[in-house]
Formats: structure tokens, sequence, C-alpha cells
């Protein structure tokens, strides 16, 4: 008989997720809470942290760990009101560390809440009429979607698909309102079950992301479940399928390794809440339950292989996919600046370097947004890229909300090395982080700024992604110049990610410092701008020339060394 993971345990022994979390909030102590608890705080959207950066000093003075929890919103789609922008404003200033940090699945997190800020801050993401449920553990999680409001009628299409889906597919416990709103069981009514996620909830995460074409700013390849909107006559017609995609992978164990999903086929509006139900329930049926390492829906699918995948998913549903239909991405960034969309209302995205929102001099990005938020009647849309945009701005308020950007110092255009540049939080408060990122990324793209104007290529867009472990977070293989953490100041490089994010990166270098890194680099920034064709993106140039061999074996990750500089001709 195989021997279930810890976790099964933990799960089936929770009664629907509460464990004695509420128990350990009580408990003034310590910071912490019990071990089992600090997995059941996942599903409620909640990670147990601590300050890396003081642990040795506590370890000498025999301290206990700097505890602290990160709390994230579910927000399907990314769209805040201002009143709902301002609420969590003033809570990452009462509760938490004073700034609040945008995510790539297009989301709010909020870090450094002590043990007994943690039961009111929840309150207030509440009394906002906003969540945490399902943000993070063994279930689906925050469904992503192209924010795109200068394509109205879409966007608005897309955007009810993700909250559709987010709410079917959400877990049917009380157990977070209870721990963390009621402050108390409620007793008697029907017996609590989870027809759709099961007792024992999924085998790992699961990530659905809803893209809308030419846009790929979601990575439609890199979840277990993509939807490519198609669009007929000014309507969304359906979604193209994809399944079985993943960033994740551990150091030095080839078994692991990120993967680009399947497209297996077409389905209408109408089909698409079924469609997910059921992918959800083979994997809840057929993942591994072992082996943590080797449980999401990705190996899933290298295990039975994509036709049995289909099939028992066709045989669920009761019915076949359609074929897939024709579609075009052209990038994964957010277009810059200011835009009118087709219902006549304007947009402006915000670059949020790394999604921190915080104030620095001469760029007060805290205080910024929170004043264009008293003065705005629209929406906030964060993006899967961490940035902002300030969305269904009339014509007659567009003069004042550019005044108040100008003020703040957030009307500056960043170079476009920067604006496609993304990192994941890593230190101090991530357990996994191996290396820096958010941190650390700045400096690397200043360097890397100074290297592309001297070949040229000042204002040419390539993207770049850093991560401080190779969980993937920040979606690094699929970047054109990828980084991931293997030690501290020291990072594995890849080359060959596509600009519209729909091809895997290679390894091109291991263990480098930022030094190395931008040595290797200056060569090939030299040989693009000399050698490319028109059209032509960095990623498919060191692909063409031979920098990097394009992967051939399918859609799943080799990490194979790519060949070195000398040997493709482009040596400095």
């Amino acid at each position: 008989m195989t021997q279930l993971s810890r976790n099964e345990t933990i799960k089936e022994q929770s009664r629907f997720l509460r464990g004695t979390i509420a128990e350990g909030l009580a408990e003034t102590a310590t910071g912490a809470l019990a071990e089992d608890d600090t997995q059941l705080t996942k599903f409620h959207g909640i990670y147990q942290q601590d300050d890396r950066d003081l642990r040795a000093e506590r370890a000498k003075k025999k301290l206990e760990k700097a505890f602290s929890f990160m709390a994230r919103l579910r927000v399907p789609g990314g769209v805040l009101t201002p009143a709902q922008w301002i609420a969590m404003h003033d809570l990452a200033a009462t509760r938490a560390n004073g700034t609040l940090r945008l995510t790539t699945r297009q989301t709010i997190q909020f870090h450094g809440i002590i043990k007994s800020n943690l039961r009111p801050a929840i309150q207030a993401i509440n009394a906002a009429m906003l969540d945490t449920i399902a943000a993070c553990g063994d279930v689906n999680r925050n469904v992503i979607c192209t924010p795109n409001p200068a394509r109205a009628a879409l966007h608005r299409a897309a955007l009810a698909t993700a909250r559709a889906l987010s709410a079917h597919l959400l877990p049917k416990s009380r157990a977070w309102h209870e721990i963390f709103i009621d402050g108390t069981q409620v007793a008697g009514g029907e017996a609590e079950d989870e027809p759709i996620l099961g007792r024992t909830y999924l085998p790992r995460k699961f990530k659905i992301a809803i893209a809308i074409p030419p846009l790929n700013d979601v990575d439609a390849f890199a979840h277990e479940l993509g939807l490519i909107a198609i669009e007929e006559r000014g309507r969304i017609a359906g979604y193209n399928v994809v399944v079985g995609g993943g960033m994740g992978m551990t150091h030095g164990e080839p078994d692991t390794f990120p993967r680009t999903g399947d497209l297996i086929g077409f389905c209408t509006p109408d089909q698409v809440l079924a469609v997910a139900e059921q992918v959800v329930t083979v994997q809840r049926d057929w993942g591994d339950r072992a082996d943590r390492k080797h449980a999401r829906l990705k190996y899933t699918i290298e295990r039975h292989g994509i036709a049995a995948f289909q099939a028992e998913l066709e045989r669920r549903l009761g019915f076949a996919l359609a074929p897939a239909r024709p579609y075009r991405f052209e990038r994964s960034g957010d277009p810059a600046g200011w835009r009118q969309g087709d219902d006549g209302r304007w947009h402006f995205c915000l670059f949020v370097e790394n999604g921190r929102v915080r104030d620095l001099p001469g760029r007060a990005l805290l205080s910024g947004l929170r004043a264009v938020a008293e003065a705005h009647d629209g929406t906030f849309l964060l993006t899967p890229n961490q940035n902002l945009i300030v969305a269904g701005v009339t014509a007659a308020r567009k003069p004042a909300i550019e005044a108040l950007l100008a003020a703040h110092g957030l009307d500056a255009a960043p170079s476009a090395l920067r604006r496609n540049a993304m990192a994941c939080v890593a230190l101090p408060t991530c357990g996994l982080a191996l290396a820096e990122s958010e941190r650390s990324l700045p400096d690397l793209v200043t360097a890397l700024e100074a290297e592309a104007a001297a070949a040229g290529l000042a204002g040419d867009e390539i993207t770049i992604r850093m991560t401080g472990c190779p969980n993937g977070c920040a979606r690094p293989y699929l970047a054109e110049i990828g980084l991931v953490g293997v030690r501290p100041g020291f990072y594995h490089l890849y080359l060959g990610g596509a600009f519209d994010g729909t091809r895997l990166s290679k390894l091109y270098r291991r263990e480098v410092d930022q030094d190395a890194i931008v040595a290797a680099l200056r060569p090939l920034f030299a040989a693009y701008a000399a050698g490319r064709q028109a059209g032509e993106r960095f990623a498919a140039f060191v692909i063409r020339t031979g920098a990097v061999r394009a992967t051939t074996a399918g859609n799943r990750f080799h990490a194979d060394l790519a060949p070195d500089l000398a040997a493709s001709g482009l040596a400095a």
C-alpha cells in the first residue's frame, strides 16, 4: 500500500480545514502556530513566515524567530474598487508592514502581520467585501484573467468567467468564517462536504488563467488549466483549453521540471464550468498523494499521457471538446501608459517595480495611489505582471488623475527592460528562498540597462524574470532571460523563452553572480543589435543563431546546458 504524504493526513484529520488554528491564535506565549496548523492556514490564504534577516541575531539571544504572517487576497481577475484599495492601504498601515505587494497571481499580499493582528486583519478584509479563502493551499487558487479594459466587452465576459470559476471551485467549508470572522463554530445544520475538491482536497495547488489574445500576460501555458478566449464578431465565442502547465521544480532532481500545458481543444462559454470541474476531479482522483514533489497536474499527465487524460476528462464530461481554434499571441508583458478603450474611457497602466507598493524618494506609490483612489470613480485592475491599471477614467476626470500621478512621481515611464522585468518576494520572508530576488533584481536591471544602451538596445523590450528558488513564482522559465536562485548571490541563467510566453527557456549558465550574468549577456546584446532580423525578438535571435537550442522534445523542460558562446560564434 502506498504511504501517503504527511499533508494528506493533516487534511484528513483537519475537520475540513479547522485543525487547532483557533486555539493557536489565542495562545500568547508564542508568535507562531502549531506546525500542522501552518499547513491548514494556507487554505485560508495565510502563510506563517519569519524575518530571515533576524534569524541569526535572535538565535544568539535565544529568542524564537521573528514570526509573522503573510495574507493573500482572493480577487478573481484582479478587480478592486477605489474604496477597497483604500481599505487595503489602511490595513497595510495598521496591521501589516506598511506596504502592499502585488503578485503574479493578480492579487495583493500583506506581509508582517503579527499573530495578534491576524484575526483583525482578516476581519478588515471581510468588511471590505473581500476574502483570502483558497488563495493558497491544495485547492484552486486565485483565477487570473487578462485585464484589458481597452476592449471592454471582451474583458467583462472573461472577468465574469473568472469570477464564476472561482466561486464554483471554492471550498465549501465554513472554517474560514468560523475561525477569523464569527469566532465560533456553527452548531447543527447540514453536515459539511466537498463534492468537487474532496474531503482531503487536491494533491497540490491548482491554478487557472484566462488569456484574451493578442495579450498573453497571464502566461496561459504555465498553469494547470489555461483558457484562451476566442473572439468572433466582437464577443467571446468560447475558449481553447490548455492543461498541464506548471513552473516549479527542485534543483538537482531531473524528474521535477517546468512544463508548458497541452492544447487539447475548444469549449463554449456554457461548458467552461463543467470542463474546469472535471479537470479538477481527474487531478483529484489521479494525482500523486504520496510524493508532493510529483503531485501537480503536469506530473499526472506525464505519468498517464495526454491522450489518456483527455479521454478520461471527456468521459466525465459526457462530451468531446471541439477542435482548438486559431489564435495569436503577441506579448506577455503589459502595454504601458494611457490607452483609450472601445467604450471611450481611459486606462493608465502604472509600472510597479516587482509589485511592491511603497513610498520612495521621488516616487510615492503608496500615498499616490491612495490619492488617486480618493479621486477615482472607476476601478483598479491588478495585472499578472505585478502592475496596476487605473481603469475606467472618464475624459472629464482624466486631467485630475494625470495631475495626481505627476504630483507623486508616478507618470515617468520606466525603461523597456525594467518595464518587462519582475521578481518574486524571496528573502527575507519566504522560507523557500535560496537567494535574493525582489531586493536584487532592480540593481541587476540597472546594470543591464547600461549594457543595452551601449549596444543600441535602450528602447528594446526583453522579458527578464528572477526568482529566489526553483519553484518559479515569477514564471522565469518562460522569460527571454530567466534567473533562478541557487544560493546567496548566485543564480542559474536561462535563455530563450518566447516574448509571447509560449516557449520554455533553456539553462545557459550555472551558478553565476550578477557580474557573471552581465558578462554573459553583454556579447549577446551586441550580437543581437548587429545581427537581428526585422521584428526578431531577443529570444528568437539567440535560438536562431545557436546560442541556445529551441526545445525540441515537446513542452517538457530539459535541464541540459545550452551551447557555449564560443561554439555559437557569438563570443565577444
